[in-house]
């Protein structure tokens, strides 16, 4: 049945491609460097007075994005070049854009990010940049910008420098994606929204980037944003228009100053589910390289946040943190007063018996470093010092809080503070709604964010079997895991595995706990060993919704992850990634209801190479946790 789809797909397909002629000489075809890839753009006429811009995508000759629009809707109407000159506001520009030449860039680079999920990213794509006036009108010039990687599509829109132009607001983006009938997506509101897999139609409003797809041949794709530094956030909405196809949707209008693009659309396509998870460094080749010279004071850790804010609690927390192998404890929420008050200072202390100074120092004897939270408020008032004055203190992260995301003004606003942090070496931590999009290349001082339903609001185990698919497209999340929480509802095996499968260079951890509700488990050996920065990740099996398989590899030693949803489930793992020929000891972490804790998860220590394959029984929102050491 799913083949009668594709094919009925690529009928429909081939009926709206032929409807009206491509006009010649407009036709750009670029392929991945692998050959699997094929972007075609190209004009057509319309009507006798307008020609529009359309692209295709094509997976090993089979269609995944079909005939779809390139349109944007800018309102110069108010520009003083254009009174002066006595040129209309173009609203419709890319109705009649008239291509004056087409440059073709290839590229193949490596580079080493200051930490993440590989130690090394390649960048090798194939590019089109196709260079257009409106109507023959030199002083409005518009470039579309086409790459083609074997990871997938990135597109965007570029105004060149221009004297007699320079200024530009985009009102709205229209830039489609024309699926095959069948897809479903992995549909969710808002940043910290619950998941639903939805059809392309009936949607109960916008859906967040990235969207992960399914498409009816048993394929993966996924809808991204890159690079939306100077931008508003665009989600995704269905066509009014036309049937089974995704458009942007802009948040607020932008005002631009040339040179400048959009941020770039990305098309994602894999065959497995996995490696769209394996592919996500596609998002940061798309992003300035780091403006960041000396990165040594960039520290990935483990952190826990301190739940009650005095002195005494601060040093039982910096001793567990230093017996547990984290690096960082969190003072989270109203240390200097109240968060949403412009009349608090967040240079000053505001709660009794909390010696922040002290505290400083005794992190720092055991190797701890502190981190502050900080609310917008007092960002948007004491920025301009705010970071100085902690760089003094000795603190080395802020946590901003309740940041406002998806204006123009606000993301302008965010990126401005990642610098100012930067300059005061200061990491950063975003919470709540924003998302990153791979500035974390350009600025590796931002370690994590948000952006996550995450253990704050005690998900299920099915929606933490989507996340990787979905969320972690994006980028490093703060998910605040948990472990002694009672309203915790998965197992702790569960919850174990997750430091392996959840990426986050700052890996919260121990969320809702204390130092005291911990009898020091056997199993917190795992937590005290793993790492957060990577060598190598790969997602050995896993479909969105029913569980995942994750193995990292830091150094020699290799940390494996697997969580189910609230289904009992039967996988096994082989473990052929491993080099032939050398043995491994391997820490098995797994739940075990006949273990005497109450957490009730079994430790057992097996011998492991690269022929094992080892059955693992999972119970309903259960998981299991492997630590690999060689031998």
């Amino acid at each position: 049945m799913k083949y009668l789809l594709f094919i009925i797909c690529i009928l429909f397909f081939s009926g709206i491609v032929s409807a009206q002629r491509i006009i010649d000489g407009s036709l750009v075809t670029i392929q991945s460097p692998g050959k699997n890839l094929t972007v075609r753009c190209y004009q057509k006429k319309m009507s006798d007075t307008t020609r529009a811009l359309f692209y295709t995508v094509d997976y090993k000759g089979q269609p995944v994005i079909g005939e779809s629009l390139l349109d944007i809707k800018l309102d110069n109407h108010l520009s003083e070049q254009a009174m002066a000159l006595k040129v209309d506001g173009h609203k419709d520009w890319c109705e009649n854009l008239k291509i004056t030449h087409i440059d073709y860039v290839a590229k193949d680079s490596s580079w080493q990010p200051v930490y993440g999920e590989q130690k090394n990213i390649r960048d090798h794509y194939n590019e089109a940049v196709i260079h257009l006036i409106k109507d023959d009108n030199p002083i409005y010039k518009l470039d579309v910008q086409l790459r083609a990687y074997d990871e997938g599509v990135a597109l965007r829109y570029f105004f060149p420098e221009n004297e007699k132009g320079t200024y530009y607001r985009v009102m709205n983006e229209r830039t489609e994606f024309a699926l095959p009938a069948g897809t479903k997506v992995w549909h969710h509101e808002w940043a910290q929204a619950p998941y639903q897999l939805l059809p392309l139609n009936n949607w109960p409003a916008e859906s967040e980037r990235p969207l992960t797809l399914e498409l009816p041949n048993g394929w993966y794709a996924c809808l991204a944003e890159a690079a939306m530094v100077d931008y508003a956030r665009t989600k995704f909405k269905l066509s009014d228009i036309r049937p089974h196809t995704i458009v942007t949707s802009m948040y607020t209008p932008v005002d631009l100053i040339s040179p400048v693009g959009t941020p770039w659309r990305v098309i994602m396509i894999a065959e497995r589910a996995g490696d769209l998870v394996q592919n996500n460094s596609l998002l940061l080749n798309l992003n300035e390289p780091s403006k960041i010279k000396d990165v040594g004071w960039i520290k990935p850790g483990k952190i826990m946040r301190v739940m009650t804010q005095t002195t005494k609690d601060a040093f039982d927390n910096i001793d567990f943190a230093q017996q547990h192998g984290l690096q960082y404890i969190l003072f989270d929420w109203k240390w200097y007063g109240p968060a949403f008050s412009f009349a608090s200072d967040a240079t000053k202390v505001a709660i009794p018996d909390f010696d922040l100074p002290a505290i400083i120092k005794y992190g720092k004897e055991k190797g701890i470093g502190v981190w502050l939270y900080v609310n917008q408020q007092a960002l948007l008032a004491q920025s301009d010092s705010l970071f100085r004055v902690y760089r003094d203190w000795g603190v080395k992260g802020v946590k901003f809080g309740f940041v406002q995301a998806g204006s123009h003004r606000w993301t302008t606003w965010i990126e401005a503070l990642f610098s100012k942090a930067a300059a005061n070496r200061i990491m950063v931590n975003v919470h709540d709604d924003w998302r990153p999009t791979g500035e974390q290349r350009t600025w590796p001082n931002l370690m994590t964010a948000e952006g996550i339903r995450g253990n704050e609001e005690m998900p299920d185990a099915t929606h933490n079997t989507v996340l990787p698919f979905t969320r972690f497209i994006a980028g490093a999340a703060d998910y605040t895991i948990c472990y002694y929480d009672k309203r915790i509802k998965t197992t702790h095996a569960h919850q174990l595995a997750l430091a392996a499968i959840y990426y986050s260079p700052v890996q919260t951890l121990f969320w809702y706990d204390k130092p005291a509700m911990s009898n020091n488990e056997p199993e917190l050996s795992f937590w005290k060993n793993i790492p957060t920065s990577w060598d190598e990740t790969k997602v050995l099996q896993g479909h969105p919704g029913a569980f995942i398989i994750t193995a990292r590899r830091k150094g020699q030693e290799w940390f494996v992850g697997t969580i189910t949803n609230d289904e009992a489930r039967r996988v096994t793992i082989s473990f052929d990634f491993l080099p032939a020929g050398k043995k491994y000891e391997a820490t098995v972490y797994s739940d075990d209801d006949t273990v005497n804790t109450n957490t009730k998860v079994g430790v057992k220590k097996i011998g492991i190479t690269s022929k094992t394959v080892l059955p693992v029984q999972l119970k309903p929102s259960g998981g299991q946790a492997i630590w690999l050491q060689p031998l």
